[in-house]
């Protein structure tokens, strides 16, 4: 069990993500950690999670976070102050990184905030984790598709990330760094469904932004089995690549409006916006690795690549192409399908239920 016992900081803890990998690191599935610790620079939503722990009253409820106050900690900081990180390492065996600036249009308007966040941030960490007496034994870090030949600020930051902390492992050999990257998550704050939600109730119209952009579909729990597969089985420097269907946006709007009588509205791009998403670039495909229902994207720098045995690379099919969710659509039916899988259609909610659907 990767974390039994351990000690867990997990950065930007109190977003949609953070919140599902706290809720699933204290169910213990993939052990139970000695200490758990939610860093982010939001009182109010630590609050809330502190207190959304505390009413739950249902006896599966209490086995599911059984001793929470023992084990979970929150701490208030902000990775843009190093003295906030060398604070809240200590004694730390296990860090997620998972604090961002995500949402594109935001970060097109101040680019600098994004730099401080994702690239200074991350340097911060880097740091703390290269003067801790005791650093940890891994650290990953959470990108996005967004990454990959980036055309946005959110992009481009999110990419030196990632450079910043594969190059960390050749400085900070005694710690693990290792990292995820996946498309939009279904339902996670700021995404499509919970904004297409509101309007649907609103009574429309729905906004697509172009009839043809595509977008891979994947589940917060999703996007935590392979932050869970990475912290298991990635090598020093490798990015897990979850495998995920991708679909039309017009289709997801279709088949959330269903039978009502709400108009669907084509309102143009958004400063920065892809039409398709890519987490394999073509360069990056000869490097990559079957693992499981994952991709291994492996690092260029051949001081990492020796830490890595021979038998860990099983190239996957992708040379001279990319993955793009552009390639396997699902169609209308795949898409009412899924949703209704992972309940996030309109009548699947409960009454009045607005925001983050953390299914």
């Amino acid at each position: 069990m990767i974390l039994q016992g351990k000690r867990v900081l997990v950065t930007g803890g109190t977003g949609s993500l953070g919140k599902v990998l706290v809720r699933r690191i204290l169910a213990g599935e993939v052990g139970l950690p000695s200490k758990l610790i939610v860093f982010s620079r939001d009182e109010a939503k630590q609050h809330d999670m502190r207190m959304g722990y505390l009413n739950r009253t249902v006896a599966t409820d209490e086995t599911i976070y059984r001793n929470f106050m023992n084990l979970l900690e929150f701490r208030i900081g902000d990775v843009r102050r190093f003295e906030d990180l060398v604070a809240a390492l200590r004694d730390v065996e296990v860090v997620v990184n998972a604090a961002a600036l995500k949402q594109v249009p935001a970060c097109e308007y101040f680019p600098d905030q994004a730099v401080a966040t994702n690239c200074l941030g991350a340097l911060n960490l880097v740091r703390a984790v290269g003067e801790a007496a005791a650093p940890p034994e891994t650290v990953l870090s959470v990108s996005t598709d967004k990454a990959c030949k980036p055309v946005n600020v959110m992009g481009m930051t999110k990419a030196l990330q990632e450079k910043i902390f594969i190059a960390a492992g050749v400085t900070n050999p005694r710690t693990r760094f290792v990292g995820v990257r996946y498309g939009n998550v279904l339902a996670s704050r700021g995404s499509v469904i919970p904004l297409f939600h509101d309007q649907i109730r609103g009574g429309g119209p729905v906004t697509v932004t172009h009839p043809d952009m595509t977008r891979f579909l994947m589940s917060l729990d999703q996007a935590v089995d392979t932050i869970f597969a990475a912290l298991r089985g990635a090598c020093p420097g490798e990015i897990y690549v979850p495998r995920v269907p991708g679909a039309r946006i017009l289709d997801v709007a279709r088949a959330l409006v269903g039978e009502r009588n709400v108009e669907i509205r084509v309102t143009g791009i958004r400063p920065g916006e892809k039409m398709h998403e890519i987490l394999v670039s073509e360069e990056e495909g000869a490097r990559t690795a079957a693992r499981g229902a994952w991709m291994a994207l492996r690092p260029m720098l051949p001081e990492l690549l020796e830490r890595c045995k021979e038998g860990d690379f099983a190239p996957v099919p992708l040379e001279g192409r990319e993955y793009s969710s552009a390639d396997d659509l699902l169609d209308l039916e795949g898409v009412r399908a899924l949703l209704a899988r992972h309940r996030l259609r309109l009548e699947d909610l409960e009454p009045g239920a607005k925001g983050e659907l953390l299914r």
